[in-house]
């Protein structure tokens, strides 16, 4: 689980690194083109920026939701494993192969 939280906050940073560049845009804004152009280049941009800071946020957000429930499953994993182990060794009989 750990390995699958730190690939997330992985892509996290990767897509942080490729973020849109804001200068882009700029090159479409009036009077280097169309007013209705710029109008929709502007649009576009505030979107795929709102969207692109989403899916990093959600993508830390998760990669800590996962670190947390490993660390639980991790927690009760070794309880119930260590309660069992006890368990068989304090009550299990030896039974020789020949009286089964």
């Amino acid at each position: 689980m750990n390995g699958n939280a730190n690939s997330l906050i992985e892509l996290a940073g990767l897509l942080y690194e490729g973020r849109p560049d804001g200068d882009l845009c700029t090159t479409a804004r009036a009077p280097r083109s169309h007013p209705d152009v710029a109008a929709k280049v502007d649009r576009f941009a505030r979107f795929a920026d709102d969207q692109y800071q989403d899916v990093t946020s959600l993508l830390a957000a998760l990669s800590t939701r996962l670190r947390d429930a490993n660390g639980t499953f991790v927690t009760y994993d070794g309880e119930v494993a260590g309660g069992m182990m006890n368990a068989i060794l304090e009550l299990g009989v030896y039974v020789a192969p020949e009286d089964r």
